[in-house]
């Protein structure tokens, strides 16, 4: 993905979090039918990483209900995506049908602030990346903290190379429980000489800048084939469903849907699909996410799991 499409998927989401819908055409006046398709349809907002999995699967949205369903985070950028998830989910009406979707857990009492429900969708492992010229493939999570804390600052220190340590963070929603919170529960607890971005294409490029880089990131990431990159298990398994099901594999973020406490039928039902559809369990399999649901049996008009909180 080049940098102008970054920026043009960052705008997008920027303008869309932060104008009115359906704001999509600036002459109404000449509306096509595409764009009278579009002021009928879903919307939802929000970080990358969920926006992959309703990406993935949104043709089989638009069948369950219906109605065309327009998703913006492929490209959102720290502080962006959660919060631009929110907001859409916050101002949604009847007849502004909106929603969210979060890669972060929300505390009781941002739910409670805030007024949303939250649908729980799946756990995603947090990759250990490292440069491929890296000769360690496998590190203890005591050691990954260490190297995270600033305590190992060698990959000597692990029995690696004689270089010394570039730890690279993404350390976003930090009011927010979970995800790089696993690794460490605090960003003060971080390394203080660090490298610190923005989005997660700068996380993988500083990673394959430099050889002895550390970095983290989500497993639903897109990694080029030019990508100098490789992951690291973390005491001895590898970063998948299975291993976080069995408590395995200790670093996670719980991606999400977010609606209103008000939320129209259609984007209920939508929410539903992603839950527990076939579809979207296909491409959990694929990124090797653990989802949060039983699969459906029949097909509920209503989400029993979604619960205010």
């Amino acid at each position: 993905m080049s940098a102008g499409q970054r920026i043009t998927g960052i705008c997008l989401c920027v303008f869309i979090t932060f104008f009115p819908w359906p704001a999509f055409s600036t002459d109404t006046a000449n509306h096509s039918a595409t764009d009278h398709e579009n002021d009928n349809a879903l919307m939802g907002v929000g970080a990358h990483f969920a926006w992959i999995l309703f990406d993935a699967i949104k043709a089989d949205l638009e069948t369950k209900v219906g109605r065309n369903v327009i998703l913006f985070g492929e490209n959102s950028m720290l502080g962006a995506g959660c919060n631009a998830g929110i907001k859409a989910a916050r101002q949604a009406t009847q007849s502004r049908e909106t929603f969210g979707f979060v890669c972060c857990p929300l505390s009781d009492e941002e739910l409670e602030k805030e007024q949303l429900i939250i649908y729980p969708l799946v756990k995603e492992p947090i990759l250990i990346l490292a440069h491929k010229n890296n000769p360690v493939n496998n590190l203890s999570s005591d050691q990954v903290r260490a190297i995270f804390r600033g305590d190992l600052t060698s990959w000597a220190d692990v029995d690696g190379m004689n270089k010394p340590i570039v730890v690279v963070t993404r350390l976003h929603c930090k009011k927010r429980p979970g995800h790089w919170k696993t690794i460490l529960p605090n960003h003060k607890e971080f390394r203080q000489e660090r490298l610190n971005v923005s989005s997660a294409a700068a996380m993988v490029q500083r990673v394959n800048d430099f050889s002895g880089a550390i970095g983290h990131t989500g497993a639903t990431w897109k990694f080029d084939a030019k990508d100098r990159i490789k992951i690291i298990s973390v005491d001895g398994f590898r970063p998948t469903a299975e291993n976080l099901r069995d408590g395995k594999y200790p670093f996670y973020r719980q991606l999400s849907a977010i609606t209103n406490r008000n939320p129209s039928p259609d984007v209920v039902k939508l929410i539903n699909e992603a839950q527990v559809g076939k579809a979207f369990r296909k491409v959990a399999q694929q990124y090797e996410l653990l989802p949060l649901n039983p699969m459906r049996q029949t097909s509920p008009a209503i989400p029993t799991n979604a619960a205010v909180q």
